[in-house]
């Protein structure tokens, strides 16, 4: 069973990977393919359970890819959060517009 289960967190962080060079190429339809990926791993990861304790190995492999997974997610967010800013922008521009033009029809 350890087995299975590092073997998911293995995957969660080559899904990782991919979403971080996914994102620093601004390729967005790749991101959220690879997301999906994460996401469909984790739920994975979720009904295996742990099933009693990791070996002392284990544990720490599971904790090197937790923490590699966590920095390339800040790395992820840094690099998306800049297009977010820019899209709710837009859609604050387009909701003032609209108000503004709704004031004078």
């Amino acid at each position: 069973m350890e087995n299975l289960v590092l073997d998911c967190y293995e995957k969660i962080s080559t899904a990782s990977t991919r979403m971080l060079a996914a994102a620093s190429n601004g390729d967005w339809d790749a991101l959220i393919e690879a997301e999906s990926d994460c996401s469909a791993i984790v739920n994975r990861l979720q009904v295996l359970g742990e099933n009693g304790p990791l070996s002392d190995d284990g544990a720490r492999r599971k904790m090197q890819i937790i923490r590699k997974v966590l920095a390339e997610d800040a790395q992820i967010r840094a690099l998306t959060q800049p297009w977010l800013n820019t899209l709710e922008s837009l859609l604050r521009g387009q909701v003032s517009q609209r108000r503004l033009r709704d004031m004078y029809v």
